[in-house]
C-alpha cells in the first residue's frame, strides 16, 4: 500500500460521519411477530462488501453489522464486547493480540466459523486496500488453531481490539474480485439477506442459526429515502418507525406527535477546524489561539444547533477513550484582535476556509463572519468531496472544516493517527506530543491510556493546533410500538433485539 493510499484510506475512515440511516415499522397489527420493520436513511447501500471500497461508508456498515459477525464490536456505552471472540489478550507488548473464538457459530448456510474463515476474510479485506485495511499497515493475521487467530502489528497497537470493530468475517473461499457472492450473501450475523437492489433497498430475514439467537422481527427492510421531509412525513404517518440525523428545526415539531419517542445522544464526532501551522501567518500558538478566541461559538450553536450541538470540551468526544476535558477558550473579539496585532498578523491578506458538505455551510459562514468582525479576512471555500480529501492532504487551505467521527472510540484513531509529527496533517509538530502519543499507542492498560491521551490533548488545545467548537449529537425518534431499541453514538443502531409490540 503506498504512504498516499493509506492516508487517503485513513481520511475516508476518519471522515465516516454519525448522521446515517433511519429504521422503521411497516407492517400491519396482531402477532408482533408477523410484522416487518422498515427503514429509510440518508445514505444509501450501494454495496454489501466490507471489505471494498465501500466498507467504511455509513451504509454499507449498517448493513454489514446486520449480515456479519466480528472478532469483537462496540457495545452502546463504546466498551468492547465479544462477538466471534469469547476473550481476548495482548501477548508480551500490545503487538500482538490473540482472540479465542466462541463454540457453535456457524454461517447461515449451517457450517462453522473457523479460524481459517477469520484470517481468509482479513488477507481480503488487504489485499482490496479499501478504506477499513487503511487501519491494519502491514499487520500479519495468522491461525495458530482452528479456534484462535493472532493479529501481529509492526509496533505496539493497545488500540487494535477497537480497530477490529470495523472488520467483518465472511466465509473463506470468496475471491477478492467476487462481486456475486454479496448479492446473496452468506453470513454469520443476524439477518441473511432476501434482497438487495443497491441505492434502494436492502430486505432482511432472521438468521434462524445466529449463534446469538435469532432476531424476533420476521422482516426488517431498509429503504433509501435521501430527502429529509419525505423521512419525517413516512415516520409521522407511520410508514416507517424509526429515523435518525434529525435536524434541529425538527425536534420539536416530532415532539408534538402522538406515539413518537424523541431522544438525542453524544455522538463520537466533534466539529475540528485545524489550523495550516505550516504557513508563516498560522505559525505561533498565539495567532492561532486569538482566531479561537474571536468567534463566539456559543452563540452559533445556539442558534444553529440547540439540541444537537454543545460546545466542545476536548479534542474527542466523551464516549470516546481519550477523552478529557479541557480549559475552555473564551469569546473575546478585542483581546483577540489585540494579540494579533501584537503578533504583527496580516490583516490585508486572506485566509482560506475549506469544507465539504452542504449541510455544514451555515456554520462555516457564521465563522467566517466572527472572523471578519474583527478584520481578519476569510474565502470560505466548498469543495466536492474527492477535492476536499485531495487538498486536504496536501495542505492545500489555511483552516479546514471536517466533522471528524471516531467510529473506533479509541483515541488512537484520532489523536494518536493524526497529530504525530510524522502524520503531517496539519504542519504542526512537537517532540513532547509525539512521545505521549507513541507510549499512549503502546499501553494495554485502558487508564494509563486514557490519562496519556488526556495529557496529549492539553497540548493539542493549549497551542490551537486547531479549533474544537462543537460535539455533535445524534437525534433519534421512533414510534412507540417499537420495544427494544437502543439509540447509539455511532448511528449503527442494532436491531437484533428489537421486537414490535403493537400495530
Amino acid at each position: 500500500m503506498t504512504e498516499f493510499r493509506k492516508k487517503t484510506a485513513m481520511a475516508a475512515v476518519t471522515l465516516l460521519l454519525m448522521t446515517g440511516c433511519s429504521t422503521t415499522t411497516g407492517g400491519g397489527g396482531g402477532d408482533p411477530a408477523e410484522q416487518s420493520l422498515k427503514a429509510a436513511g440518508t445514505y444509501p447501500i450501494e454495496s454489501l462488501d466490507p471489505h471494498g471500497a465501500q466498507g467504511a461508508t455509513t451504509g454499507t456498515q449498517l448493513a454489514a453489522q446486520a449480515i456479519f459477525s466480528r472478532l469483537v464490536r462496540p457495545d452502546a456505552a463504546g466498551k468492547v464486547a465479544g462477538d466471534l471472540a469469547e476473550k481476548w489478550e495482548p501477548g508480551a507488548t500490545a503487538a500482538e493480540w490473540t482472540f479465542h473464538l466462541r463454540d457453535g457459530a456457524t454461517f447461515s448456510d449451517g457450517k462453522p466459523v473457523t479460524a481459517g474463515d477469520v484470517v481468509a476474510s482479513f488477507d481480503r479485506m488487504m489485499t482490496l486496500d479499501g478504506p477499513n485495511a487503511g487501519n491494519f499497515p502491514d499487520y500479519k493475521m495468522t491461525a495458530p488453531a482452528d479456534d484462535e487467530v493472532t493479529l501481529t502489528a509492526p509496533a505496539p497497537d493497545a488500540s487494535i481490539p477497537r480497530k477490529l470493530g470495523l472488520f467483518y468475517v465472511i466465509p473463506s473461499g470468496v475471491k477478492a474480485e467476487d462481486t456475486a457472492f454479496f448479492e446473496h450473501p452468506v453470513g454469520s450475523g443476524p439477518f441473511t439477506v432476501d434482497r438487495f437492489a443497491p441505492s434502494e433497498v436492502l430486505a432482511l430475514a432472521p438468521n434462524k442459526k445466529y449463534w446469538g439467537g435469532a432476531p424476533e422481527l420476521a422482516h426488517l427492510e431498509i429503504r433509501n429515502i435521501p430527502d429529509l421531509s419525505a423521512r419525517l412525513t413516512a415516520l409521522r404517518t407511520g410508514e416507517v418507525d424509526v429515523v435518525w440525523g434529525i435536524p434541529d428545526d425538527q425536534l420539536s415539531v416530532l415532539r408534538a406527535e402522538d406515539g413518537v419517542t424523541v431522544k438525542t445522544v453524544p455522538s463520537t464526532a466533534v466539529f475540528t477546524m485545524w489550523f495550516n501551522s505550516s504557513i508563516p501567518a498560522l505559525k505561533t500558538p498565539r495567532v492561532r489561539r486569538a482566531l479561537w478566541q474571536a468567534v463566539d461559538f456559543s452563540t452559533i450553536i445556539q442558534k444553529l444547533y440547540p439540541e444537537t450541538g454543545a460546545l466542545a470540551e476536548g479534542l474527542v468526544a466523551p464516549p470516546v477513550l481519550g477523552y478529557a476535558k479541557q480549559k475552555p477558550v473564551g469569546y473575546d473579539p478585542k483581546a483577540a484582535k489585540a494579540a494579533l496585532q501584537a503578533a504583527g498578523f496580516d490583516f490585508g491578506g486572506k485566509l482560506r476556509l475549506q469544507f465539504s458538505d452542504a449541510e455544514f455551510r451555515p456554520f462555516v459562514q457564521a465563522v467566517a463572519s466572527g472572523l471578519a468582525e474583527i478584520g481578519v479576512r476569510v474565502d470560505v471555500l466548498e469543495k466536492e468531496k474527492a477535492v476536499f480529501t485531495k487538498d486536504l492532504l496536501a495542505l492545500n487551505w489555511d483552516i479546514n472544516f471536517q466533522q471528524l467521527a471516531t467510529p473506533t472510540y479509541d483515541a488512537a484513531s484520532n489523536l494518536g493517527r493524526l497529530y504525530p509529527c510524522a502524520a503531517g496533517r496539519t504542519g504542526y509538530c512537537d517532540a513532547k506530543l509525539d512521545t505521549l502519543l507513541a507510549k499512549a499507542g503502546a499501553s494495554a492498560d485502558e487508564t494509563e491510556r486514557a490519562d496519556l491521551y488526556g495529557q496529549a490533548g492539553e497540548i493539542i488545545w493549549r497551542d490551537a493546533v486547531g479549533m474544537y467548537p462543537m460535539t455533535v449529537n445524534l437525534a433519534y425518534a421512533w414510534r412507540t410500538r417499537i420495544d427494544g431499541f437502543t439509540p447509539e453514538p455511532s448511528g449503527l443502531p442494532d436491531f437484533s433485539r428489537v421486537r414490535l409490540v403493537g400495530p
